[in-house]
């Protein structure tokens, strides 16, 4: 059976890890089985293009996590903004109401406010930043370990396949 997959067809973009682990999967699956084993017998060339297909698509998996990290960045950068724009807009203020002992305490209280009020709303903002990004990153460590171990566990059926040849000329079973 015939279980090569290609790119025909697809952007880089299209094709996940995931998907890729899961025809590799397949692949393992669906091998003819050796009669009285637990082993099967895989296509070398649709392992060997998955696994080529597997080392073109991980790259595309880090430059998702780039971009996710330069949009945090962007999210961080763009709260700054924001609070120093709050904050200038609160020293104004202050400034407009120092004309009175009794305004500047006031101004004061109020400027504190609007200042703690900009840091929170910073604070809140790179804390869902820094949380979205690690969430993604945790995910795309996962799918790489997953690959890997996938990778791996093709590796080992490939080396046992070689090695049933030199078994069967030296007569060891």
């Amino acid at each position: 059976m015939s279980a090569a997959i290609t790119l025909t067809g697809l952007r880089e973009g299209d094709v996940d890890i995931q998907f890729l682990v899961e025809r590799l999967e397949a692949l393992v699956v669906n091998g003819r089985k050796v009669p009285m084993t637990s082993q099967v017998i895989l296509e070398q060339a649709a392992v060997l293009d998955l696994i080529d297909q597997l080392r073109v698509a991980i790259p595309e998996e880090v430059k998702q996590a780039r971009r996710i990290n330069q949009e945090s960045d962007r999210v961080l950068s763009k709260a700054r903004e924001e609070a120093e724009q709050i904050i200038g807009a609160a020293q104004e203020q202050a400034a407009l109401l120092l004309q009175d002992q009794s305004i500047l305490r006031e101004a004061e209280t109020r400027s504190q406010d609007v200042l703690d009020k900009a840091q929170a709303k910073a604070e809140e903002t790179m804390h869902g930043a820094d949380q979205y990004a690690a969430d993604v990153l945790v995910r795309l460590e996962s799918d790489l370990v997953k690959t890997l171990s996938v990778i791996k566990k093709s590796l080992e059926v490939l080396e046992e396949r070689r090695a049933q040849p030199k078994e069967q000329e030296t007569g060891v079973r």
